[in-house]
């Protein structure tokens, strides 16, 4: 305690010269001054009463604050207040009394602190012994419910691996059988190709042979059957993707879960096997009051529990799918390989009736081209016979001429001018029937050159259809693939 009467001096009271690049002393003194300085002389009121003046007296050298502030810049002397210097002499404060009492009153203290401590050291002792067994007892309650802990982590570690295995087993399963199945759709791809190629080259038919037949009925069913077993395999293509993304969902679920569990079995393990005298322990201040949990037992068990079941509800589910698509890969490659077969049957069927017809055209074309060259001898018969004709008239005709030059009387109606005028019309006629039936010979013919083109155009039209049926369709129809390719396998 430092006395009011210290002959200390102010630091205040003797200031220093400030050196050119100045950093303040670190002190009581110096940081009390720091930044500023007494705007008022110290109050009359603040001197004690019994305190003489002259422990007072006025400082030689007026102080000033410029080594310590900034703000004291630009002030002059007479603006700078005084201090009141330290003061030179001792002065008492106690009476004896004062020191005889504060004597006994330190006697007594002393004795009153020692009984307190006596009994303090009684209890404290009843105390330790109390405390270490309760805490030996609630530790072992905590390493106890810790063990049961780990043990509860243990069986439901074990529920979520052995689903895990099966959720595994499942899904790889499933995606066996989507690959399969994505493979049954894009062989379908080549008899579809194959079914829209044949309708393609079909409409390349020409003339009368461009018939809404059997086989192109049969085509379009097959382009619909196809089709329609696309669709179908594309749903259930889309079901399994959709089931996967289920199967994964869960699958993850419980991964998590099993990571979970096992993260906090290898904490709940080591604080099982924690004793007092093991390394790594020390002190958390606050731990206790810090509640991060989120689950009760009953929740605890509940969220492993509806994750095992969700798992097992998705299995089912995934195994269920499975069946269908093997179900629907059997439907569709029969009902793709069955109308296949009665397409190459109609195929088959009017390739013969084609080959048919064409034997049938060529017959008749021979017949009539045979019949055209008799017709052309006809013809050249039938002129020359209208040519032979030409002499007998020149001759009647040059009679008859011959004969107007008679004189007179001469000039007879006589049985000889009745002759060459009748031979005249005769002659005339004939040669007018046979022109007659040259002309239709001649048209006869046309007719019959006619046939012959209308023949062979058929028979070419024939022709390119049994090309088309037979080298082109039917070509391609050997490569349809196998029914161990419609079924998803390679």
């Amino acid at each position: 305690m430092e006395l009011v009467g210290s002959t200390l001096t102010a630091a205040c009271a003797h200031p220093r010269s400030a050196p050119a690049n100045f950093l303040p002393a670190i002190s009581a003194m110096a940081s009390s001054y720091k930044n500023r300085f007494p705007h008022y002389a110290l109050p009359q009121g603040l001197r004690l009463p019994w305190r003489p003046d002259a422990y007072y007296k006025t400082a030689s050298i007026t102080p000033t604050l410029a080594p310590y502030s900034k703000s004291s810049q630009g002030l002059t002397p007479s603006k700078m207040l005084p201090f009141v210097s330290n003061r030179t002499t001792l002065f008492t404060r106690y009476t004896p009394d004062d020191w005889y009492r504060s004597n006994l009153t330190n006697y007594k203290e002393s004795e009153t602190s020692r009984h307190s401590a006596e009994r303090l050291r009684v209890d404290t002792s009843w105390m330790i012994q109390n405390k270490y067994q309760q805490t030996k007892k609630t530790q072992a309650e905590s390493t106890k419910n810790l063990g049961e802990r780990v043990n509860d982590i243990e069986f439901w570690k074990s529920e979520l691996r052995h689903e895990l295995d099966k959720m595994t087993g499942e899904t790889n399963a499933l995606t066996d059988t989507k690959k399969r199945l994505e493979r049954a759709l894009a062989e379908t791809e080549g008899p579809l190709q194959v079914a829209q190629e044949c309708l393609l080259h079909r409409e390349k038919r020409m003339g009368i042979d461009l018939v809404h037949d059997d086989v192109e009925k049969q085509l379009l069913t097959e382009v619909d059957v196809i089709r329609s077993c696309q669709e179908r395999m594309q749903r259930y293509l889309d079901k399994a993707i959709a089931q996967l993304a289920s199967n994964r969902a869960a699958q993850h679920e419980l991964e998590k879960d099993l990571a979970d569990k096992q993260a906090a079995h290898r904490i709940d393990d080591k604080c099982h096997h924690l004793r007092n005298t093991s390394d790594g322990i020390s002190y958390y201040r606050g731990v206790e009051r810090v509640d991060a949990t989120i689950s009760v037992p009953e929740s605890w068990a509940k969220f492993t529990d509806d994750n095992i079941l969700r798992s097992q509800s998705e299995r089912a589910a995934s195994s269920k799918l499975r069946g269908d698509i093997e179900n629907l890969l059997v439907v569709t490659a029969n009902e793709i390989w069955n109308q296949f077969n009665r397409v190459n049957v109609a195929f088959t069927n009017r390739i013969a009736e084609t080959a048919d017809a064409k034997n049938k055209i060529q017959t008749h074309l021979a017949k009539t081209l045979q019949e055209i060259f008799q017709t052309e001898m006809n013809i050249e018969a039938i002129r020359k016979a209208i040519r032979d004709k030409g002499p007998p008239l020149k001759v009647a005709h040059t009679r008859l001429d011959e004969r107007t030059r008679r004189p007179n009387v001469e000039l007879c109606r006589d049985s000889a001018q009745i002759r060459l005028v009748n031979e005249v019309h005769e002659i005339d006629d004939m040669i007018q029937s046979l022109q007659q039936r040259l002309r239709d010979a001649e048209d006869t013919l046309q007719m019959l050159v006619h046939t012959k083109s209308t023949l062979e155009h058929d028979l070419a039209v024939k022709a390119n259809s049994l090309f088309i049926d037979q080298e082109k369709c039917m070509g391609m129809r050997k490569t349809f693939p196998n029914a161990l390719r419609l079924v998803g396998y390679a």
